[in-house]
Order: C-alpha cells, then structure tokens, then sequence
C-alpha cells in the first residue's frame, strides 16, 4: 500500500499508509533500521460502547498536511459514532520525538467518554526476535526495545501525563488474539510485559468530552540509543508541554520551505504548493548525515524482496540539484561529503550504498556469462555525482568544500570515466543502464559521461591542472563525436537507447523507444532545438505518451514493471513522473516566447493532478486511474518537478526581458 504524510527530522521518520496506519519507522537513520518491518500499528476509539479503528470504511478521511509544513492535518469523521477527529502528526524538527495531537469533536447533545488507543506492533532492528515491550510505573508509559533501541509511548489528557491504560502481547500467541483486539472492549488488561514477536497497546481517555464540546489528548513516541535518553526526552515533555513542539515544529519547517523569496512568475498556487510539498518531501528523505534515500516506502518487498531505502547516486544528484537550484546547499553540501566517503579508489560509485554508508545487496553481477570479470555499475551515477557537483560549485562557489572533495571525488572519477572506454568506439564502456536491467553502452550513460568529464574539466581548470583538463575535455569531446556516429539512427532520425559492440567491433543497436534518449539534451550535450533532439523528443511523446484520460510519459514500449495494461500501443507503459517532466523541461527549453511554455504549465497540471491529495509522489501512476504504484514518495520524483519549475521560473524570465528588450528598442 502506498506511503502518505511521512513526517520526519531526518534521525526519525514515520510514514503513514493510506488508511492511515502507521508503517515505517526509521532510526536513527533515515531510511536504515526499519522498526515497524512488514507490521501495521493502528489507532482505535471506543465511544458508548462502540469501538472502530480508523482505517475501517466507515471513517471518512481527509490526509493532507497543514500549509507549508511537514505537521498533517488528518481529519476524520464517523458520523455513526458523531464524532471527528482532527489529527496533527510531526517529528520535532529537533528531538527525536514522534507527536500527534488528536482534536475531538463530540457531535452529540450530551457529555461522553472517549478513549483513544494507539497500537504499535513494532520489529525492532528488523527482526521479530528479542523485542521488549514492558509497562513502566514510574513514567506512566509503555517502553519498546531492543539493545540500543529505545522507544517510549506515552500521552497527555486534559493537562495529566501518562497513560490511563496498557496491555502488551505476543504476536505469535496462538492460544491468544493479537494485543490490538484487547482494545475494542474499551479496556486494556495490563498485561506488564511481553519479551519476542511483542505488541503494545495504549489508551488514554477522557470521560468528559463535553455535549457538542471538544477535547485534545496528546499522544507521543520517544526514540533513543539508551533507556535514558527516552527518560530524558519524557521529563523535557512533561516540563514543556507537547504543544510546544507542535508550535515550534510547525513553525521552523515554514520558515525553512519559505526562506528563498522567489519570483513565481505566473505559476498558480497548486503548482506552487506542489513545489513547496516537493521541497518538504525530498527533505524528509534526507538522513542528517548526507544519504539521500531513493524511497522509505518498505512494501516494494513483496515484489522485489528489497527496499528503495538506499542511497543512489544517481537519484541523489538529481535530488541534491534541485536542493541546491532552492538554495538548500547546506543539505546537498553533505551529500557530495557521503559520496565521497563511499566511491572506490577505482573512481566509481557502485549499485547503492545504506544511509551510514555501507554497501547495500547488489542486483548486478561481477561476472559475465563466461565468468570473466565485468564491473556491475551503472556508470551515469558517478558522473551525474560529479555534474550536479559543478552545478552546485557554480551557483555558491564554496571552494573550501571543492578543495577537500577534489583529490577523492572529482579527479578520482573523472580519472575513471576517461579511461573507462569501449576500444572500437570510443564510447564509454558498457555498463548496466539507468532502469537496473540491461547491459550496454545507453544514450542516457553516455550523455551523463559527457557532462561529468566536462564538470570535471572546470574543476581542473579552476585548479591550474592544464593537462588534466585538457585530457578530460578530449574524452568528452570524442565521447559526443561517438555518440552522433554510434548513437544516432539517421534512417529513424532519433537516438537509440543502447548498443552492444562485440569483440570484433560489430555494433548491434537497439532500437527500443525508450524516455532516457533524452539524456544528450537533459545534460547539455545537445541543445533543445537541435534537429537531433527534436525529432528524438517527438519520438518519445509520440510513442511513450500514454493515450488514456491519464497521459503521462512511460518509461519505454512494454515496460514490464507494475504493468497494469498489454495494450502496449496505447499504454507503452506506467506514466512517470520524472519521464513526463523531462517532456516538460524540453518544452521548456526551446521555447521562444511565454505561450511556448504553456506545454509545461499543463504538465506541472498534470502532475498536481495526479499526486496524492497530500501532495506526495509515486515513482508511477496508474494508467486508467491515476492511483500511485510502485513505491511513493519517490524522492527523485519530487526533484524532478523543482527542477523543471526553476527551469521553467528562469526561461520565463528570460522571455520577458527579451520582450522588455524589443518593446523598448520599438
């Protein structure tokens, strides 16, 4: 199911489902240590002798998050209890504290008591073995842990903190119903504490809600290394009230999304509130330390057996761009200081590394089909490190940080991208492609090598490395002369996605459309309205547009992943965001005046409308009814589109001083 509302301060993030349980907990990485692995936790109320949890069909919800913010606004209302509750769920931008504030709203004509029950069925360390889960007198709260895991559940009614009730139990019990269903009597049986496959339960009641009155309980999760750093974090919750880290958290995360004063140009607010939510989201995906995760959302298990929680270079330079086109450069600053930490001496990054910079599980092989050595990277994530590098460099000029990466990172994998070659071509040698699914030498690979020899090349110069520069500017340029002979089909008047080159200089094409073509323009090798790019471009959208009430840009023809639909002529594929946006951002490019950007506005359009009503993106939508597949968020998704709006701010700029220009000269 998909992921909505992640809330988080990049130690702690929680995401919620679309039912609006809870899912993932990650700590104290984000995107490491999955804490709720494969379990649902779920909140219940029971109300004069009824109970329900809230994500039964009963409850009519509304997920979005209050403006500008990363605090929600969930409201749900059940009109056969006559009750709505408003829920605000956030991280403390500071402590690792997990907050949510439930507002009810009694819609009777009498005096009620109300109980709430917040229900965790956690696997600490991603294992079911060896979970704690023990009630705790002297702080009235349940504690969860594990070694050095610690989690405190605690909660507030009417100005008294403390629990009114608790329960643990064994998910494993077979002689005994799981621990959630303790609650829907309306009374827990505090049971103190249950060791390996645990569940807890509490409850906090008011039994004075007022006739057509209402009442606020608090509840909250404290994260910790060691017992007394949740003790620590309980007593600073007792001594400041939790309202005060709802207020103080809403109010850091508005000034840090508002903290540019950007001209919108003619942008309409949806869009600009997608731009803002985009902005949260690929910050609440971005651990402290620098890892970028591609997606938090742990369901992709079942179809992959592993996660998108890993750090990609690729996914990451994207992301770390458009931080960096936002002025977020102190975020994307530490995320060019972890890939410098990981890159090999050898000059490449590998497949995907864990947020504390570990290698993570490799889906390539080191040996081809003849058990020969072949490196099992996909080359344009260590080049796009380096370009966004330059583009980060360019805009804040921040030498200092350039002069302690320079050694390890630039010229290491620049070193590696010059030599890196295919001997009859003069392409970079053959590497897996930027989907993870096939080996060769890819327009978009090749595109990337070009511009990060090229990023490089002005690191060096900046330097006084004459010849160093000079020898990375001949590759690329050898590289771009290659790829118009190798790489360009005259006859089909497009760019092929790959070829193969065999030991005997023999070049077999394919001749699969796929969206990634576009990668000679999206990194400057080819201009947008150069003739190659052109028809390139009105190849993709004429044959990767998706021709339902959807639209939207798929990955290539029969893209087999999630495929929803075989009429491949129609549906080549699942829409993409980031393939529609690189539509977007051609638009954007070769227009010549204001109403040529009216293309792009209808795709930033097109993406609002196809985003959850949170504003959160999938990698993929639904072909016949926009519903999010594959993982959500996806970070690169949400960079894809500030990326394209700046684009779209700058050249809208640029049109205007043009016609400024001609108006006055008339």
């Amino acid at each position: 199911m998909p992921r909505d509302l992640p809330v988080g301060n990049g130690n702690l993030l929680i995401n919620f489902d679309t039912d609006y349980n809870i899912r993932d907990i990650y700590y104290p990485y984000v995107g490491k240590e999955n804490h709720a692995e494969g379990c649902v936790s779920r909140t219940g109320i029971w109300v004069d002798g009824n109970f329900a949890w809230l994500d039964g069909p009963q409850w009519q919800k509304e997920m979005v998050y209050e403006s500008e913010s990363l605090v929600t606004r969930v409201t749900a209302a059940n009109p056969t209890l006559g009750l709505t509750l408003t829920f605000s769920d956030l991280v403390d931008f500071h402590r690792d504290i997990f907050f949510r504030r439930v507002d009810i709203a009694n819609q009777r004509d009498h005096l009620r008591d109300v109980r709430l029950f917040f229900h965790y069925e956690l696997r600490i360390l991603g294992s079911k073995i060896g979970d704690t889960i023990y009630y705790h007198p002297g702080l009235s709260a349940l504690v969860m842990y594990k070694e050095q895991r610690y989690f405190l559940a605690g909660g507030q009614v009417n100005g008294r903190i403390g629990i009114d009730d608790w329960t643990t139990g064994s998910t494993k019990s077979e002689d005994k119903p799981s621990a959630r269903h303790d609650a829907e009597d309306g009374q827990l049986t505090k049971v103190p504490l249950t060791c390996g496959f645990a569940e807890g339960v509490i409850g906090l009641y008011d039994s004075t809600v007022p006739a057509r009155g209402n009442s606020t309980i608090y509840h909250w999760l404290a994260a910790n290394t060691h017992f007394h750093g949740v003790e620590s974090l309980e007593a600073l919750i007792e001594e400041r009230e939790p309202e005060s880290f709802i207020m103080r958290t809403r109010d850091y995360w508005r000034a840090w999304v508002n903290k540019e004063s950007l001209d919108f140009t003619d942008l309409p607010t949806p869009i600009l509130d997608l731009y803002r939510r985009s902005l949260l989201t690929m910050r609440v995906q971005t651990d402290n330390r620098g890892a970028i995760i591609a997606s938090t959302d742990s369901d992709i298990t079942d179809v992959l057996g592993d996660t998108y929680s890993y750090v990609w270079g690729r996914d990451g330079a994207f992301v770390a761009k458009a931080l960096d086109m936002a002025n977020y450069d102190e975020v994307s600053h530490e995320f060019f200081d972890f890939c410098a930490d990981v890159i090999t001496r050898e000059g490449y990054l590998l497949h995907k590394y864990t947020a504390d910079g570990y290698l993570a599980g490799q889906w390539m092989p080191w040996a081809d089909e003849e058990g020969k050595l072949q490196l099992p990277i996909e080359e344009d994530q260590t080049a796009l490190v380096i370009y966004s590098l330059w583009h980060h460099y360019h805009k804040f000029h921040n030498v200092e940080h350039i002069r302690s990466l320079y050694e390890k990172l630039i010229k290491n994998a620049a070193d590696f991208m010059a030599s890196y070659r295919e001997p009859y071509t003069n392409l970079p040698a053959p590497s897996y492609d930027l989907w993870e699914e096939r080996r060769g030498i890819h327009s978009f690979t090749v595109a990337a090598v070009w511009a990060g020899l090229q990023a490089a090349a002005n690191f060096t110069e900046m330097f006084g490395e004459v010849a160093l520069t000079k020898r990375y500017r001949q590759a690329a340029a050898e590289i771009k002369e290659a790829a118009i002979e190798y790489l360009f089909d005259k006859k089909l008047g497009r760019f092929l996605r790959s070829v193969k080159v065999d030991a005997d200089g023999v070049v077999e094409p394919d001749y699969t459309i796929d969206s990634s073509i576009c990668g000679p323009f999206l990194f400057g090798m080819l201009q947008a309205t150069d003739p190659l790019i052109e028809s390139t471009m009105a190849a993709i959208i004429d044959r990767l547009w998706c021709k339902t009430k959807v639209g939207g840009v798929a990955r290539y023809e029969n893209d087999r992943y999630q495929q929803i639909s075989q009429d491949i002529v129609n549906i080549p594929g699942n829409p993409w965001f980031i393939c529609t946006m690189w539509v977007a951002q051609c638009h954007i490019a070769r227009a010549q005046s204001i109403d040529d950007l009216k293309p792009a506005l209808q795709i930033f359009t097109w993406v609002k409308h196809c985003a959850l009503p949170s504003g959160v993106l999938a990698e993929q939508v639904h072909p016949y009814n926009c519903a999010p597949l594959s993982v959500s968020p996806l970070t690169w998704s949400h960079a894809a589109v500030v990326i394209a709006i700046h684009e779209y701010i700058d050249k809208y700029r640029e049109l205007q001083a043009q016609l400024h220009h001609r108006q006055k000269s008339t």
